[in-house]
């Protein structure tokens, strides 16, 4: 091959597809701005910087998608799960990391590959006509001018959500007389134990003056072009959804089912459950707490959790704004831009939401890509999978007129006839599993 494969962006979607390209033997060209340009969302410059949160979710692959997305990653060989395993956190049965020894991670694999070369620099406009192959995998903060090159192109305007940050406290300022650890039905997870969260409790008179004071609490102001911008529905600011009804936090991110307090057996009204955030253990994410509150407003209504009075911030929350294409319409099957074949997307900007499946649609465009450049046919995961149904969701299975983005789960599987109830996951996750065996060949049975 006497062409190298050019992936701009040096997030999770374009740090695995330079992973996959560069282990099939092909040259591989990774381009990202940052230190060159920096971005509202991004402190480092650091391949897979993780941004929202630095939770994977669930890693239970027989009854929950993301999870099983998670083993069809790590049975091909995928660079980002081998980082997340390396740098799990107790977080009960999700799979979450060190955000820093995770992205260092990441960084260090791609800069000692021989294949892959790193450029700093940024790609102000489509890529160069006599680039061969490229993919676009600049997540949902892409640059301005590549943005709207791309609608130049494609004649598309782009959709747009606002995507809001979590809190980050110090865990030395949290009030143990009150707080407790515990996992939610004490369930275990992947690195950790049964009590991997720490637990604010509330009763009903707090909680009640805890969602006024979010309804009541002074918003960062929006710009005039980003009025229109719809949220999307699963990382909503923690103010809209109180917004909401009283109950529906109760109902989400704040409900106490499967929690006690040990040391009283009390079952608390609501509660705020915080994750582990860093190895050492001494910051914890606020789960679910995406906010554009003003950071003044943050520090004060957050401190009004019980357990938190006293509560020292190590980052406060925040709000950008991400950019997705049509991929329904833009899109082939294989993740090429139909308006220019030498073009292929991945990760966030096609309308995948979450970080694990960014990056698988990363590692499909790069096994597409390096398959294409050695003359192979590309043939697609089958939709019986979590790639495959993934895959088709964003490029024909979702309606082009009303596409938003879509985390990963069991409703964009075929049915599994014959199979009901609590065993029909796990059936169609096996199902899953052996279809994706049968893709990978030769190499799941070299592995076997």
């Amino acid at each position: 091959m006497s062409f190298p494969i050019h992936i701009i962006g040096g997030g999770l979607a374009g740090s695995e597809a330079a992973w996959q390209v560069a282990e099939s033997g092909c040259k591989v060209v990774l381009h990202e701005m940052r230190p060159v340009r920096e971005t509202d969302a991004h402190h480092t410059d650091s391949l897979a910087e993780l941004v929202c949160s630095n939770s994977f979710r669930s890693d239970d692959w027989e009854n929950n998608a993301v999870g099983l997305l998670h083993e069809e990653m790590r049975r091909a060989g995928s660079l980002i799960m081998r980082a997340a395993d390396a740098n799990k956190l107790p977080a009960g049965g999700a799979l979450a990391v060190d955000r820093h020894g995770f992205s260092a991670e990441v960084t260090r694999s791609i800069e000692g590959h021989a294949n892959i070369e790193i450029r700093r620099e940024e790609i102000a406009g489509l890529p160069p006509e006599d680039w061969q192959s490229a993919i676009i995998a600049t997540g949902p903060l892409t640059s301005p001018p590549l943005a709207e090159a791309i609608r130049a192109l494609t004649g598309e305007d782009s959709l747009s959500f606002f995507d809001a940050i979590a809190p980050i406290v110090h865990k030395e300022s949290i009030n143990f007389d009150i707080c407790w650890m515990q996992s939610r039905y004490d369930k275990v997870g992947p690195g950790g134990g049964d009590a991997d969260y720490i637990n604010c409790p509330m009763d009903q008179e707090q909680y009640r003056a805890f969602i006024a004071a979010l309804i009541g609490g002074e918003k960062t102001e929006f710009k005039e072009w980003e009025k229109t911008t719809p949220y999307f529905e699963g990382c909503l600011p923690i103010e809209v959804m109180a917004s909401r009804g009283e109950d529906t936090l109760r109902f989400g991110p704040m409900k106490p089912v499967g929690l006690s307090d040990a040391r009283t057996g009390y079952r608390p009204y609501a509660v705020v459950q915080l994750r582990q955030d860093n190895a050492l253990g001494n910051l914890w994410n606020m789960v679910g707490f995406q906010t554009k509150l003003k950071h003044g407003e943050q520090t004060r209504i957050f401190r009004m959790i019980p357990g938190l009075e006293n509560a020292q911030f190590a980052r406060l929350g925040g709000l950008h704004r991400n950019t997705f294409i049509n991929s329904p319409k833009l899109l082939d099957g294989s993740l090429k831009l139909k308006a220019r074949p030498s073009i292929r997307f991945a990760g966030q900007v096609t309308g995948v939401e979450g970080y694990v499946e960014s990056a698988a649609i990363g590692l499909l465009a790069g096994r597409f890509a390096s398959s294409e450049a050695r003359g192979e046919t590309i043939v697609a995961p089958p939709p019986t999978t979590a790639f495959g149904a993934l895959l088709a969701h964003i490029t024909g299975g979702a309606d082009e007129k009303t596409f938003q983005p879509m985390n990963v789960n069991f409703g964009l599987f075929p049915e599994l006839k014959g199979v009901r109830g609590k065993d029909r996951k796990k059936a169609m996750s096996h199902r899953a599993i052996a279809d994706l065996q049968a893709w990978l060949k030769p190499e799941a049975q070299a592995a076997e």
